[in-house]
């Protein structure tokens, strides 16, 4: 599906990823899609220690920031360097799905 460009929000969206959680490899691919769909250019922050993911507010791998907000984020989740788990239609899982995603960038 086309979107008009015109319409496309800029916004600015990054992945941030530790390497000891293979997760953040299907979010990335889930993004990929959608900065080609909607025209946004994807970053990536990888988190190297336990001061890092302090200072970053780190809630885990992967975490997707839009325009520096994580939409996913809930109160009780503690920062540090682990995998994240997200609830999804299909239960928990290591990532948003693509249509999560979308929705979060439409917000």
């Amino acid at each position: 599906m086309a979107t008009d460009p015109s319409r496309t929000p800029k916004v600015r969206v990054e992945l941030q990823y530790f390497e000891g959680c293979p997760n953040w490899k299907i979010a990335d691919r889930h993004l990929r899609t959608l900065a080609i769909e909607l025209g946004f250019v994807l970053g990536h922050r990888l988190v190297e220690s336990p001061e890092e993911a302090e200072a970053a507010h780190f809630l885990g791998s992967p975490t997707i920031l839009v325009d520096g907000r994580d939409p996913f984020a809930r109160q009780d989740q503690p920062v540090g360097l682990s995998c994240r788990v997200y609830v999804t239609p299909q239960g928990p899982a290591g990532s948003p799905t693509i249509d999560q995603l979308r929705r979060a960038l439409d917000a």
